[in-house]
């Protein structure tokens, strides 16, 4: 993995890398808040043996002390030192919990021992460290002292009392902050690398060529607008969607440049991947060249385009292939120049069947006469047969792909179901990409001012 493609991996991924970042850090806050605050008082005891003449008795003097230290620590820690502090305070806590809280250590070579006790109370952590060195030192006078009562060898004294403490020392809110900061960035990090290597959606122009075995002719972002409202103004339109269905209109008319494409099938492999939306814009991107455009609905079982242009849904290409009605009749005009459309017509029982009829072949013959392209919106190939059969009929057809939600498989699945029957593949469309980003595009460079700040995008995920 390339410099780039991390930090292209860190923008995709930033949500999952705040989240666990926002978890670790929580973590970290509520275990300060429940730890029980301790503090810590400390004393420091002095070593020294008996007073000496000569330098040679000095100097052994030293190391003799310098010995004692290391034993010396040992006691301070032990049981029975515990016990006869716990005994001179009173206090009711067991010798094995003090042990627990104190801790002893002697600098190297030096004679001197620091002693440090912990406590929920500052005022008794502080009590407890003097009780202690002073048992301490009346302790090491017991077992010094010859059984002659002769003058002990060595002796300790307490060199530095212990005084309140002002903070407690546990819990480190500061170090655990920062340890679940730096924790949740590494977690976050492994979590969003290990998601984008399981993720086997399409999210790039390469692998969705790869995948389709043609070329990418349009990439529309993303555009919450389109929920509201799936067809784009073209008139009026300079912006980054727009732009992104002329340049898709601008490849398609360079397809075949001897004999373009005029009856165009547009589907995609599962629902929900802006299929009719896209449909709809390409057809009036088409349109706003002043061809004449017929959008015809293609998906008999799920019928959108009625709803989304605000036409009469009950008559229309079924109604033909039930020879109710001549195509001229069900044909409706649009607020729209140079768009005409086709609709559903009632749901039957069997669009399969009246989609693979020779009705079916002569109305689609019959419009690619009337008019200079036919977009025919279709049902997902991996839900029915229907768009395969319409495929058989039509010049061509253009594969939608989601961006982040198209799963590899199920795009090959697709492909492969139009080269079953022979079906020829004009191109891929990839929609909903981020507005946003590395994956994103930028077609703001004709438009008007607003343009960048627009959220700007494409389809709706409301279409089947």
């Amino acid at each position: 993995m390339s410099i780039q493609d991390f930090v292209k991996l860190l923008r995709t991924r930033w949500l999952i890398i705040c989240i666990t970042v926002a978890i670790t850090v929580s973590g970290a806050i509520a275990v300060s808040l429940l730890t029980t605050p301790l503090y810590q008082a400390s004393t420091r005891l002095f070593v020294s043996t008996t007073s000496s003449t000569t330098v040679a008795e000095i100097y052994q003097g030293n190391r003799y002390s310098q010995e004692r230290v290391v034993s010396y620590t040992e006691l301070l820690m032990g049981e029975t030192l515990a016990k006869r502090t716990i005994d001179k305070l009173g206090l009711d806590m067991s010798a094995k919990t003090l042990q627990q809280n104190v801790k002893a250590s002697a600098k190297p070579d030096t004679v001197l021992i620091d002693v440090t006790v912990l406590d929920e109370s500052p005022v008794r952590a502080r009590d407890l460290a003097d009780a202690l060195s002073d048992e301490f030192v009346a302790m090491v006078r017991e077992l010094e002292t010859p059984a002659d009562g002769r003058t002990p060898d060595a002796r300790v004294v307490v060199e530095q009392r212990a005084s309140i403490p002002e903070n407690p020392v546990t819990p480190k809110t500061s170090r655990n902050l920062i340890v679940g900061l730096a924790l949740g960035i590494l977690l976050g990090i492994g979590l969003a690398v290990l998601r984008d290597r399981l993720d086997n959606t399409v999210k790039d122009r390469e692998s969705l060529e790869e995948i389709a075995g043609v070329g990418v002719v349009g990439s529309v972002p993303l555009d919450k607008e389109r929920r509201k409202e799936a067809a784009i103004s073209f008139d009026s339109a300079n912006s980054a969607i727009a732009e992104a269905f002329r340049k898709l209109r601008t490849n398609l008319q360079f397809l075949a440049v001897d004999n373009p494409p005029r009856v165009i099938v547009v589907t995609s492999s599962m629902p929900n991947e802006g299929k009719s939306t896209t449909a709809i814009n390409i057809a009036l991107a088409l349109a706003e060249a002043e061809n004449n455009v017929v959008l015809v609905e293609g998906d008999l079982r799920r019928p959108r385009l009625n709803s989304y242009l605000d036409l009469v849904g009950s008559v229309g290409f079924s109604t033909v292939l039930a020879g109710r009605a001549s195509v001229d009749e069900v044909l409706q005009k649009t607020r729209f120049p140079h768009l005409t459309v086709l609709t559903s017509g009632a749901v039957p029982p069997n669009p399969s069947e009246l989609l693979a009829s020779l009705a079916a072949k002569k109305v689609l013959d019959e419009l690619r006469q009337g008019f200079d392209y036919v977009v025919i919106d279709s049902s997902p190939l991996l839900a029915v047969t229907d768009a395969a059969i319409l495929a058989t009929a039509a010049d061509g057809v253009l594969l939608i792909a989601r961006y982040g939600q198209t799963k590899r498989e199920q795009l090959a699945h697709a492909v492969k179901n139009l080269q079953d029957v022979g079906a020829t593949l004009l191109g891929a469309v990839i929609t909903m990409t981020p507005t946003r980003g590395a994956a994103s595009y930028s077609y703001s460079y004709y438009g008007d001012a607003q343009a960048p700040s627009r959220s700007p995008g494409t389809a709706e995920d409301r279409d089947a």
